[in-house]
């Protein structure tokens, strides 16, 4: 009840917990120690921050974007590359310098001292983390699974998602091994869609003109931000990667390289595929369809049978919602050892090392948001939380330049953080009503929490004293 307690207590309190002795720096080493095991090099990182950004955002929404801004699918996904540069160079500085579980809740706690902040930009972190990984379970369980297995939906979501808790619960190094390989697999199948375009495009099929051509009845530049709202969330996944800052290796030396060659990779090849599937396969096809890349194959009339190209998706849809969901129980249990949810949702398992009271906690949420909302509706919802946390993040990053700590880290130039609250602004702007909607009733939910929370720590220190 420590925890709570000084949580309770205020700010001197709640930066006590902070600085408790899983979380203090070893003289001898100026790591942070911590009860969380580190074994993730830069390598593993990168592929864990390349294999993040990689999945449904492309195998599940590329025909959502082209629906939205028409045949110049690329430009979209262009666009919220540099916007997704400008944010990630804001958690290059912030993790290097405060290297904790935590994430975002972590820098608002330093930046804001106030614990209700800390807690609602938490909160929306993790709200965020489980509507994704319900969203990708959806995708997983849409038409790429339908080729194999004809099953209700929602049932297949719930089994796809406990899958995931055993792996995650299992261990942070078998979870990255296989991350690995579904890394692997899901950009070997993204590079088949180039390749297959190309082959279209040498027999004289394919109309390239296309990647040129914007939605009618709109202008283009209202169609690519309208686009770029969904593409954005294709690569938001490079903040999950600070929320297992304690589990990497050198983690202010290698983290910055990994994350910007992560994005920058990422974007390339989203780029590449972007302009494939306008070229072979017409914007109306790709939104009528909830498994776009499948198109590109069939039209492709190469050899490829569906149910092979489904089951690519499927490991990159499933290989999305496992990093996701690791994030989301790291975030979890950090919040909760540093007193903002309930000090139960810190255990760990004594030989894994895994926080197996979050991954429980955090696995039944995203079953339960299963049923609200379509992938899309959901992803909306997702980039909605998340604009709350990159405007907490990017100025807490200005605010924090006053504070100076005794180990070198990465600093971004000042300009980056101010024009990433420009374009988290602009995005914000372009969110439907609905979204808000089902986002503020998440906030609702979120602050209750916090009342409880707060509550049962004054009376367990009732009883203490």
């Amino acid at each position: 009840m420590q925890a709570l307690g000084s949580f309770a207590s205020g700010r001197q309190g709640y930066f006590g917990a902070m600085k408790s002795p899983e979380a203090t720096e070893s003289p001898e080493t100026g790591t942070a120690r911590t009860p969380l095991k580190r074994v993730i090099t830069g390598k593993l990182l990168f592929v864990f921050i390349l294999g993040d950004v990689l999945g449904a955002g492309i195998y599940a929404l590329v025909g959502e974007v082209a629906g939205e801004v028409g045949g110049a699918v690329w430009v979209p996904l262009l666009v919220a590359l540099a916007m997704a540069m400008l944010t990630a160079s804001t958690y290059a500085e912030l993790v290097t310098k405060y290297p904790r579980a935590g994430g975002a809740s972590v820098f608002a706690a330093h930046a804001y001292k106030s614990p209700i902040v800390s807690f609602l930009v938490g909160f929306c972190m993790l709200a965020a983390g489980v509507t994704s990984a319900a969203g990708l379970s959806l995708a997983f369980a849409g038409d790429y699974l339908k080729v194999f297995l004809d099953v209700p939906t929602v049932a297949a979501a719930v089994v796809f998602l406990l899958v995931v808790a055993a792996l995650n619960a299992r261990g942070i190094s078998e979870s990255l091994r296989a991350n690995v390989v579904m890394t692997v697999v899901e950009v070997s199948g993204l590079v088949a869609i180039v390749i297959l375009a190309a082959l279209v495009l040498g027999r004289g099929d394919g109309s390239p003109a296309r990647v040129l051509e914007f939605k009618e009845d709109i202008s283009p530049a209202l169609a690519v931000l309208g686009a770029a709202l969904l593409a954005f969330y294709s690569f938001v996944g490079f903040e999950t990667s600070a929320n297992i800052a304690e589990e990497v290796k050198d983690v202010r030396r290698v983290y910055p390289r990994a994350l910007f060659s992560a994005l920058v990779t990422a974007g390339l090849v989203y780029v590449a595929v972007g302009l494939a599937v306008s070229i072979v396969v017409s914007p109306a096809e790709l939104a009528d369809s909830s498994g776009p890349l499948l198109e590109v194959v069939r039209v492709a009339d190469v050899g490829i049978p569906p149910t092979a190209f489904s089951a690519v998706a499927l490991i990159a849809v499933a290989n999305g919602a496992l990093l996701t969901m690791i994030m989301a129980s790291r975030l979890t249990f950090g919040m909760a050892r540093d007193g903002l949810l309930p000090i139960a949702l810190s255990k760990v398992l004594p030989r894994r090392q895994t926080p197996w009271a979050a991954i429980i906690a955090t696995t039944a949420v995203a079953i339960a948001l299963c049923a609200t909302g379509s992938v899309a509706a959901l992803a909306e919802t997702v980039v909605l939380l998340l604009l709350f946390v990159f405007v907490s993040t990017n100025i807490a990053v200005l605010v924090l330049r006053r504070d100076k700590v005794d180990h070198s880290h990465f600093t971004t130039p000042t300009i980056m953080p101010i024009l990433a609250l420009v374009t988290c602004v602009v995005l914000l702007t372009q969110q439907s009503a609905a979204t808000w909607l089902r986002t503020a009733i998440l906030l609702l939910v979120g602050l209750a929490l916090y009342g409880v929370t707060r509550l049962t720590a004054r009376n367990g220190q009732t009883v203490q004293r």
